[in-house]
């Protein structure tokens, strides 16, 4: 397995008054070097961007290549018959997922392992119900009636049909710990989802993510130069049984814990954490220490402005379009449209 591959367009210098007041990230725009070592800016659309398409669907990832980001971000789960199919629900979610009449689920569904890829393929998840509360945060989601539950096969044979050879895949496995019951375990998972990308050729372009960081250990042992992100969230870094045992109150910091978790291994190591609980003193912590920070999910100007005055490497979220703009207006080189 070979190591993430940057983004082939460095950010261009931004011209800048008072340099003075700017952090130094800024001084060489969105292309940065850090304890990671020099990696350019990354623009994740998450679960495909779903404030402009319906989430972790083909119309998704074929709409955020066509507007230009990085890495497609997804989730993926595990049907009965063992296909790694993309989901970021481990039950069917009755805020977007109908039945074969059209009508909306009016409870959560059957669990993704409980059904295989044929039975998945019978419900139409390219809809918000508009009677919930799901889709407010995206009103300018377009639908797509016909759209099913993809497997990771079909987006990889989707992005080669687009030639989209410069796009990156960011898969998380989609495990819970306190509810194991409702997906494979981590060894199926990873032994199914390495099977995968080996199949379709894809090493070079896939980091492997998870706030179940049992998965991410069995990647750092099977594939070791594969990048790994661990997301962490403040419920979870509360709970051992999401940080593969490990707790942070022996380690003093989340980015010391996800540098313990990691280990020696030889792919690129990153540290997700959710936005709001991020700090310029954690963020610098982490760099130190090596690790690239992406944090999760931002999708207000505020909060992409405030986090690229930091100086994160990455920034996960619904809205490439917007994150696009805010890059623009720094002078940033953007990903290429359909590329």
């Amino acid at each position: 397995m070979s190591l993430l591959r940057s983004i082939p367009h460095p950010m261009r210098p931004r011209r800048i008054a008072l340099l003075i007041l700017l952090p130094l990230a800024l001084l060489a725009g969105c292309t940065v070097q850090r304890g990671a070592g020099s990696q350019s800016f990354d623009l994740q659309a998450h679960r495909g961007g779903r404030a402009l398409a319906p989430e972790n669907t083909l119309a998704a990832f074929s709409n955020a290549i066509a507007l230009g980001v990085t890495t497609l971000e997804l989730d993926i789960g595990l049907s009965a018959d063992d296909v790694v199919v993309i989901s970021h629900d481990t039950v069917l979610n009755p805020d977007h997922t109908r039945d074969a009449s059209g009508a909306f689920l009016k409870a959560k569904g059957p669990s993704i392992r409980s059904l295989t890829v044929a039975q998945l393929q019978g419900y139409d998840v390219g809809l918000i119900d508009p009677a919930s509360s799901y889709g407010k945060p995206f009103p300018h989601q377009l639908s797509r009636d016909g759209e099913r539950i993809p497997t990771l096969a079909a987006l990889f044979a989707r992005v080669d049909a687009l030639d989209a050879r410069k796009v990156l895949f960011n898969i998380e496995t989609k495990l819970d710990p306190s509810r194991p019951e409702e997906t494979a375990t981590p060894e199926q998972m990873v032994r199914a989802l390495l099977a995968e990308i080996d199949k379709a050729g894809m090493a070079g372009r896939v980091t492997v993510q998870s706030f179940d960081w049992r998965s991410l250990a069995l990647v750092g042992q099977q594939a070791p130069r594969l990048p790994r992100a661990y997301l962490t969230s403040a419920r979870t870094l509360k709970d051992s049984r999401w940080t593969a045992g490990l707790r942070i109150e022996d380690f003093g910091s989340a980015p010391r814990l996800v540098k313990a978790a990691a280990g020696d291994g030889k792919g690129r190591v990153i540290w997700s954490p959710a936005h709001a609980e991020l700090t310029p003193a954690l963020l610098q912590e982490a760099h130190a220490l090596g690790l690239a920070v992406l944090p999760w999910t931002v999708n207000q100007r505020a909060d992409m402005t405030r986090l690229l005055d930091w100086g994160v490497d990455g920034i996960i979220t619904d809205d490439p379009a917007l994150l696009r703009e805010v890059l623009a207006a720094r002078g940033a080189t953007l990903p290429t449209p359909g590329k």
